[in-house]
């Protein structure tokens, strides 16, 4: 194998002090690496991801029902899943029925209506993989250890996961050794992009030839997303990010709803004047901020509310898993066990204060219907592939 090939084990590798998080050195490729780059990273790709001679039973019966119209891949053709050589936990009991039941379902929901002919639209449906920008395939987190793509959805407990992928990448080591325990993780350190392997690093290391990579790794490895109900997770990120004193979010967004919806016409500069004062932009200004036609002439909408859709692109890629929120604790002891890593890594305990769908009622008493009805539009692809119901009362009046 040529050297150049070989030396690519530091796709998985990283060079961290102890106790300090420290980037990978990925550096964008050079324009010497000629045509026969894409056939050095097949080669090394292929050996790197062959794992064992037959994928385990588990993953063959947890793989997607079909390839999606827009997924690359041929209709109904079953690749191989990548399994890591490693010793693997034995359990007693098989995954339920009910639970295998679950994801075919889910998987299924998302497959149907992603075709071309379903009844289902909404912006950027019907493009391919290659159509999606590069800069926007950044919430997927590859643990090349383990053969792992996770699309991460703010206000989706997306903190205890990258807490996972942290433990299962190591790149992140306390006095030479890497995490072991999720919670141990410094808080600093969970949402720190240098600590995961994104494709934005995949783009500064191979320039051109990223795309083709991370293709190969969305062929072989198994990926996940976790949703949850969308008027929820609005309400979850409103409560975060608005009824907390958070000095980006206020500068970068409370004061344009305060001077856009309000009567604040100068609001307080820093964010605790602002609460000191009692002033701070309400649900109703948010969700205004959300329907006005110029918030995403100014900028596309922040993480935290844009829809997963957009985020984590279901119809260009074929997820292994569809999570909930909902269903966090048993969805998490599941895919553990899919991905044969529960004997390296638990899921931390549900945090049990987290916004409920009970609340949605109380929340949008106070915004008018035909916002509600607009909101629904807006997030009603999410609805839809995810399998949450229209919130017909919360919609209609009487």
């Amino acid at each position: 194998m040529p050297s150049r090939v070989r030396s690519a084990e530091d796709l998985r590798k990283r060079t961290l002090t102890p106790g300090k998080a420290t980037p990978r050195g990925w550096d964008k490729a050079g324009d010497d690496k000629g045509s026969s780059f894409l056939s050095d990273i097949d080669a090394f790709v292929n050996q790197f991801l062959e794992g064992t001679n037959e994928p385990s039973q588990e993953v063959r019966e947890e793989s997607s029902p079909g390839t999606m119209g827009n997924a690359s891949g041929e209709a109904g053709k079953r690749e191989d899943k990548y399994v890591p050589r490693r010793e693997w936990k034995i359990h007693l009991s098989p995954i339920s029925a009910e639970m295998k039941q679950r994801q075919a379902d889910r998987k299924q929901l998302v497959h149907d209506l992603c075709r071309s002919n379903s009844t289902l639209n909404f912006p950027g449906k019907n493009r391919t993989f290659d159509d999606i920008p590069n800069k926007e395939l950044d919430h997927l987190i590859v643990d090349d250890r383990h053969g792992i793509i996770y699309c991460y959805v703010p206000k989706v407990a997306c903190t205890n996961w990258k807490r996972i992928m942290i433990v299962l990448s190591e790149s992140l080591l306390v006095n030479g050794v890497p995490y072991q325990d999720p919670l141990d993780i410094p808080t600093e350190h969970i949402h720190n992009s240098s600590l995961h392997l994104t494709f934005n690093k995949f783009w500064k290391r191979y320039g051109k030839f990223s795309r083709h990579l991370m293709k190969i790794k969305l062929k072989k490895y198994t990926k996940f997303l976790f949703v949850r109900d969308p008027f929820v997770r609005l309400i979850s990120a409103y409560r975060n990010k608005f009824e907390q004193v958070n000095e980006e979010f206020y500068r970068r967004f409370a004061v344009v709803m305060l001077k856009r919806y309000s009567n604040y016409t100068d609001p307080p500069e820093s964010v605790v004047d602002a609460f000191a004062a009692g002033i701070r932009p309400s649900f109703s200004n948010f969700i205004q901020y959300l329907l006005d036609p110029q918030t995403e002439k100014d900028m596309p909408f922040n993480e935290h509310w844009k829809q997963v859709y957009r985020l984590c692109h279901p119809c260009q890629i074929d997820y292994d898993f569809v999570g909930k929120l909902e269903t966090l604790d048993e969805d998490a002891e599941h895919l553990l066990r899919v991905l044969r890593v529960d004997n390296i890594v638990q899921f931390p305990p549900s945090y049990r204060n987290r916004t409920a769908s009970s609340w949605e009622w109380d929340w949008f008493a106070n915004i008018p219907y035909e916002s509600r009805r607009k909101l629904y539009k807006l997030y009603e692809g999410d609805f839809s592939l995810f399998g949450y119901p229209k919130p017909e009362k919360l919609l209609h009046d009487g």
